[in-house]
């Protein structure tokens, strides 16, 4: 089975970025843990500051990926086009946030992605994409 999570903007900064919100580790190191807990995965990452890049790389997903864990930043109360990518390809996305984005600003709690996504894990800190593995294991 292979599984991609799309990074998007600012989600580089990990580890450095607001720790008391998204914690001290980096992505990388994250998901070096992540290949090691789910070995049965063939697991990728892409990370992207840019909205075009994206849409590019979930269109690419559909033909070679069996699902997509997306965590859009802060294009998710954005990014119609975002939205509408997610809405056009036929594999299964799980949207996920860190931080719990109910919890936050006022227009964090709306999402163009959500109503296209096989479901929605916010919250949980970095744990929010392993909650998203072990939906693809069911």
């Amino acid at each position: 089975m292979k599984i991609e999570i799309v990074n998007g903007p600012n989600l580089n900064l990990l580890g450095e970025r607001e720790p008391e919100i998204y914690g001290n580790l980096t992505f990388e190191k994250y998901f070096d843990e992540l290949k090691l807990k789910f070995p049965e995965i063939e697991l990728s990452y892409f990370h992207s500051n840019v909205e075009g890049e994206i849409i590019n790389r979930l269109h690419e997903l559909r033909k070679i990926s069996n699902g997509i864990i997306l965590n859009a930043g802060a294009y998710t109360h954005t990014s119609i086009a975002i939205g509408d990518a997610v809405a056009a390809i036929q594999i299964p996305v799980i949207e996920v946030h860190i931080s719990n984005v109910f919890a936050r600003e006022e227009f964090r709690h709306h999402s163009f992605i959500t109503k296209h996504a096989k479901g929605l894990i916010t919250g949980f800190g970095l744990k929010s994409y392993e909650l998203a593995l072990h939906n693809f294991m069911i």
